[in-house]
């Protein structure tokens, strides 16, 4: 799930003379020399104690090597922490990007000097302290791939089956689409967390026609340095994540120039309004891909895949988000 993270601490040690990253659990890494990882130690077994317990031994005894403390989404080490770094004159910076929050939020975004985020519909962008952030997406690996033959009739899901994600919505779309007789291939590559497993379950009950015609397929999930090559592969993807949670995933397809269906409404150019989706809206989303499907190759949807790769450079680079957080990071 966050294997992206692992170009971002890439990015960050160009900024950097030292990066010491604390994570909850280590995996396989290559990383620069600057940099060093340490693990609150999940991969040995799940224990809160042994968490909290490592958790602030790096904070003591890395209190030399470092003069500011960047927190990735998880507000609680922000909460934990604070009194120590503040004591130490450590710099806190908070990331947080969800649409939901609650007193323990405001009080980690009190607590710290900024807070950044990507969506103006982050329950975070109501505090003066707010910076709004690029995405962070890596221009070099998520592009066109002239060595893979795009499918313009293979429709693309990619992320964490969840209900969030609302992938009913875009079966009921592609229901629609097999009944008034549309050729068109599907693919739905995600893992399921425990706590919707019936809702994973649902969804392939929803698309058993499908699945029997093959015009519908489920993957696990991939890891992050393989999904350039899918994106590449579909020549649409449809992400149907709501308003106020910005899914990467939108701009990485974009950078790749596919053709991407969202109902998040996040950009205003007007050439996205045709691949722009109502939320909830499976008789909407079937017109669009019942029109990208019959008409992918015409020159307007070309416009928009070229336009869309264009957006991302423009504001969303991960060198841009780098440069930004580093600058924030400064004593």
């Amino acid at each position: 799930m966050l294997g992206f993270f692992h170009r971002w601490i890439e990015e960050f040690s160009k900024h950097s003379e030292q990066l010491t990253v604390v994570c909850l659990q280590e995996g396989e890494h290559s990383l620069p020399e600057n940099t060093r990882v340490f693990s609150l130690g999940k991969e040995k077994g799940k224990s809160k104690f042994k968490y909290i317990f490592n958790f602030y031994k790096y904070i003591i005894l890395e209190r030399k090597n470092y003069d500011a403390v960047f927190v990735h989404m998880n507000q609680e080490y922000v909460l934990l922490g604070w009194k120590l770094w503040k004591l130490m004159g450590k710099k806190i910076i908070l990331w947080r990007n969800h649409s939901q929050g609650n007193f323990l939020t405001d009080m980690a975004v009190f607590l710290s000097n900024a807070v950044c985020c990507t969506s103006k519909s982050s329950y975070t962008v109501r505090f003066k302290k707010t910076k709004i952030m690029p995405v962070g997406i890596d221009e070099e690996v998520f592009k066109k791939n002239p060595s893979i033959q795009k499918n313009n009739q293979a429709i693309l899901s990619l992320g964490r089956i969840s209900p969030v994600k609302k992938i009913d919505v875009l079966i009921s779309a592609l229901v629609l689409l097999d009944e008034r007789g549309i050729d068109f291939k599907a693919a739905i590559y995600g893992d399921t967390p425990k706590r919707d497993a019936a809702y994973s379950e649902q969804l392939r009950k929803q698309g058993k026609v499908l699945l029997s015609k093959n015009k519908l397929e489920f993957h696990e999930g991939i890891p992050n340095s393989k999904v350039p090559d899918i994106f590449n592969t579909y020549g649409i993807f449809v992400n149907l994540t709501p308003t106020g949670s910005f899914d990467k995933t939108i701009l990485e397809a974009m950078a790749c120039e596919s053709l991407t269906v969202f109902s998040n409404n996040f950009i205003s150019d007007a050439v996205f309004q045709k691949t722009l989706v109502k939320q909830d809206d499976a008789v909407s989303l079937a017109s669009i891909l019942e029109s990208v499907l019959q008409n992918g190759d015409s020159g307007e949807y070309e416009e928009i895949r070229k336009k869309g790769r264009a957006y991302v450079l423009s504001h969303h680079t991960l060198s841009r988000l780098a440069q930004d957080i580093s600058a924030l990071l400064m004593p």
